[in-house]
């Protein structure tokens, strides 16, 4: 029976963190030594890190705004 991977979750990550593992799934991905089932699977994980550290980065953009007002 083949053992099922358990995703680790993104929620949490700092975004140093995220980015590392962003990096790392891309030069996995670009290597081409994967199954297709792995690509797929290391894909989707690309996309959800890549849709946190935007959503990250939106969040830091917000406060520098609203600091930049308040000063």
């Amino acid at each position: 029976m083949a053992k099922k991977k358990v995703a680790k979750k993104i929620d949490g990550l700092t975004f140093e963190q995220a980015f590392k593992e962003l990096e790392e799934t891309v030069a996995k991905l670009e290597e081409g030594d994967l199954s297709l089932e792995a690509s797929l699977e290391l894909y989707a994980r690309g996309q959800q890190l890549t849709a946190y550290c935007g959503r990250l980065l939106e969040e830091a953009t917000l406060k520098v705004t609203q600091m930049g007002k308040d000063g």
